[in-house]
């Protein structure tokens, strides 16, 4: 469970684990570079695959990381009310550079509990976010059956929809075709930039799973190959969260209602309508449900559903009905 997890990790962790090291002084003790060394393996070599992402704008290397460090400092306070809002610049943008080491997590970690100790609210929620990325290592290394299979292993009797119609259900969801604006929306910035906020890959993430009901795995999977940030920890755990089968999961009857979401945390469609411009005329919450808009509404918008913008793959009320039938396999094992 999280939450003494984080406890010990708060008692554990002190000025002395915080502390920066000389380094220096051990430079002198590196080996020699051995006769037959091979060159560094190439980025293709390895697997990755250059980027044709047109809107990816990220500051790189330890450089990078330093200056968003630095910038997200300025409005680290503001972080516990901004962070959920996906059209505010709220998060850190640090994942990448955690990723790919160019940024110190011990440096984030004592830059954070300096604050929180000096009273910011802010700096404690991005603190706790940071220990939930140590606590998902944890699970991993520990448990790693959880890389393939659910942390318990009851969900694994879940099942799951298959086949032609599954398939392309899964396939609207890759490409922002579910018609739901938010799912939508946020599918079209991790195809376009490589990047997701956190809210929307719960909502992405839920929505797949207890909506269309598509098995975890396959949306991990499709995350691990788009996200720049991806930690393959994180991803598990995001997703294993989403699905309720993982570590202090959200319980299996929590369902988000994807236009209750999107009110919510995009209240004025800023963010759906700059990653969704055919639904840019819509006002109010007919940009967030636009098949319960007037026709003449849809009309003067330009927006044609079935046409310019998908209708909804399911109707919300029906498909969390399913989903907590698809549950009841395991909900004995849940008292």
């Amino acid at each position: 469970v999280f939450t003494p997890y984080k406890n010990a990790w708060l008692k554990k962790v002190d000025s002395y684990y915080l502390q920066s090291y000389a380094i220096q002084a051990h430079a002198e003790a590196l080996a020699n570079k051995p006769l037959d060394a091979k060159p560094v393996p190439t980025l293709s070599q390895i697997g990755f695959e250059a980027s044709n992402l047109q809107a990816l704008k990220l500051p790189t290397g330890i450089s990078g990381g330093a200056l968003l460090f630095e910038e997200f400092l300025q409005r680290i306070d503001d972080y516990e009310d901004s962070r959920n809002f996906p059209a505010v610049k709220g998060p850190s943008y640090l994942g990448v550079h955690l990723r790919f080491g160019t940024v110190s997590i011990r440096q984030l970690a004592a830059e954070a509990l300096q604050r929180q100790l000096a009273g910011s609210a802010g700096a404690t929620v991005w603190l706790s976010e940071l220990i939930w990325r140590d606590f998902y290592a944890q699970i991993l290394s520990n448990y790693p059956h959880v890389a393939e299979a659910s942390f318990k292993p009851d969900y694994d009797a879940i099942q799951w929809e298959t086949g032609v119609e599954a398939d392309a259900l899964f396939a609207a969801w890759c490409e922002g075709r579910t018609g739901y604006p938010l799912v939508d929306a946020a599918m079209a910035q991790i195809n376009q930039t490589g990047y997701m906020h956190n809210r929307l890959r719960m909502v992405a993430a839920c929505f797949l799973i207890k909506d269309l009901g598509i098995d975890w795995r396959r949306g991990e999977r499709y995350f691990a190959d788009k996200l720049n940030d991806f930690d393959q920890s994180a991803n598990n755990g995001g997703w294993q969260w989403a699905s309720s089968s993982g570590c202090d999961a959200q319980p299996y009857f929590r369902i988000f209602n994807p236009v209750s979401q999107s009110l919510k945390f995009d209240p004025d469609g800023k963010f759906i309508r700059k990653y969704l411009p055919v639904l840019a005329g819509l006002q109010g919450k007919a940009l967030h449900s636009p098949w319960e808009a007037a026709p003449l509404e849809l009309a003067a918008a330009g927006v044609e559903l079935g046409k310019n913008y998908p209708l909804p793959l399911v109707q919300h009320a029906e498909a969390r009905s399913r989903t907590l039938q698809r549950y009841a396999v395991v909900k004995k094992t849940l008292a």
